[in-house]
């Protein structure tokens, strides 16, 4: 694939930096590498003829090109698009470029940051209200025993969901969580494939949903928290679901 010996070498050593980088931070690698090392912070002014994506209350992701008509709970993070450059020019089908939009409509310019799709994603639905969901004690989640305990998972339960398949939603709650209950119920319903892992009594259950939410920015200090398709959804909130998946019924 590469036109010379030195290409391949550098090639390969650019992947042995990315794979200690990420062992250094303990957590699952990342998809594909991306072009998010590629995409420099740039400013953005509110002048600027961008396109801007945001979340609504819905779970749905809509595009404009008026900066203030994003509502404001979705002013955080929002995706910034140059729609005079294709796809390829942008190069950001992995990675994409985020703006604080609430610095650009104060200050007229800001700092676009380049992050992953999935990070994005989740973080714009994480700052929505969350949907129905359980505290969990502590500011950082459940404290996680020194030995492994006994797992008092529901065994099988993605089997059950489905015909078969890899699961599409993992669901990460605790035997006591109302609203966990009422997710695995829609899931089982719809039979949509999901894996259900109870992060109480199932410590690596507990580091795995740490791990995705450090990595995807978002704390895990509620359940239910579903991880659709890589991207973590905090509450249960059909309607968002239902965004994230496309409607199943």
């Amino acid at each position: 694939m590469w036109p010379n010996r030195l290409g391949s070498r550098a090639h390969t050593f650019f992947a042995f930096l990315v794979l200690v980088g990420a062992c250094k931070k303990g957590v699952p690698p990342t998809p594909p590498p991306s072009a998010q090392a590629e995409l420099p912070p740039f400013e953005v002014s509110k002048d600027s003829a961008l396109l801007f994506t945001h979340v609504e209350p819905s779970g749905n992701f809509a595009t404009t090109d008026k900066a203030d008509s994003v509502p404001e709970v979705a002013q955080r993070l929002v995706r910034v698009i140059d729609p005079a450059k294709g796809v390829a020019e942008r190069r950001d089908t992995s990675s994409v470029y985020v703006v604080d939009l609430r610095e650009l409509l104060a200050n007229g310019k800001a700092r676009a940051r380049a992050m992953s799709r999935e990070a994005f994603e989740t973080g714009a639905l994480a700052q929505l209200p969350p949907g129905a969901s359980s505290a969990l004690a502590g500011p950082h989640g459940p404290s996680l025993p020194e030995e492994p305990e006994p797992a008092n998972t529901d065994a099988g339960m993605a089997g059950q969901a489905s015909a078969g398949g890899p699961p599409v939603v993992i669901l990460y709650g605790t035997p006591w969580c109302g609203a966990c209950k009422a997710a695995r119920q829609y899931l089982s319903s719809k039979h949509i494939p999901f894996a259900y892992k109870d992060i109480e009594n199932d410590p690596s259950a507990a580091r795995e949903l740490q791990g995705k939410a450090a990595r995807l920015g978002i704390p895990a200090d509620r359940v239910p928290i579903l991880d659709v398709r890589g991207r973590l959804l905090v509450g249960f909130d059909r309607t968002r679901l239902e965004a994230l998946l496309g409607d199943p019924t």
